[in-house]
């Protein structure tokens, strides 16, 4: 056994503020060896206008270099999937430049970019796009994967903006909800926000449902973990977890 934290993989995370979803949901599928650590910008609403304004100054960049600057993780990535898909495609890939701009030689991803190579990775084609938003963000969330070649068979938002409420939707909410608003023909299920709980859902509902489900957290953490060159995660959180390449 290790003595330290991390001595196989250390994933850095620049997170929302008023988030608490990604760190414990990554600490639960995060097998021996794989340590996490974050760092934080402000977000108070997930409406474009809030988006915006924690995009739009150097406050990405600041918690960029406060987790890579020195080399002292392996990856970082940013969790957030409508930050990165709200100016249409390509903006994850933008994201990502001005993170490694700010780091010494460390990787960086994004939640748009993990989910995008998660749904290719299971041979997605048609997927139904769920999530918590308001119309404005669900439209360009599911504008965002059609332009980077999914049909887009369906976009369903709840209406949220708050991301202290967002925090508390239930697992059984969003389970229900997913279940009740996939489309018979689409082919994959994603689960789009970071703020949303999911990752005890998604074995139920691939059960349910017959058909891959990608979930934001989970993609996110899957794309971390294969940059870092680990293809394992603890069982129980979806069939992503056995595609690797």
């Amino acid at each position: 056994m290790k003595e330290y934290y991390g001595w196989r993989a250390k994933i850095g995370l620049v997170y929302p503020a008023e988030g608490l979803v990604m760190e414990p949901e990554f600490m639960a599928m995060a097998p021996d060896g794989v340590s996490i650590h974050t760092a934080r910008v402000d977000l108070l609403d997930a409406t474009i206008e809030g988006l915006s304004e924690m995009m739009d100054d150097a406050r990405i960049e600041t918690a960029a270099r406060m987790l890579g600057g020195r080399g002292h993780t392996d990856v970082v990535t940013f969790g957030g999937t409508s930050a990165t898909f709200m100016r249409g495609i390509g903006y994850d890939q933008d994201v990502i430049r001005r993170m490694e701009g700010a780091m010494q030689n460390v990787p960086a991803s994004t939640t748009s970019t993990a989910a995008l190579r998660a749904l290719k990775c299971v041979g997605a084609q048609k997927v139904s796009f769920v999530g918590p938003y308001i119309d404005e963000v669900t439209e360009r969330g599911g504008a965002f994967f059609a332009a980077n070649g999914f049909e887009i068979t369906g976009a369903h938002g709840m209406g949220y903006s708050d991301n202290l409420e967002l925090n508390d939707i239930p697992l059984q909410r969003v389970y229900d909800y997913a279940r009740s608003v996939v489309e018979p023909d689409a082919d994959t299920i994603f689960i789009s926000c970071t703020g949303l709980r999911t990752i005890g859902a998604i074995e139920a509902l691939e059960a349910d449902l017959g058909r891959p489900v990608i979930s934001a957290v989970q993609a996110t953490f899957w794309d971390a973990l294969r940059i870092t060159g680990i293809n394992e995660a603890k069982p129980g959180f979806g069939s992503l977890f056995e595609n690797w390449e």
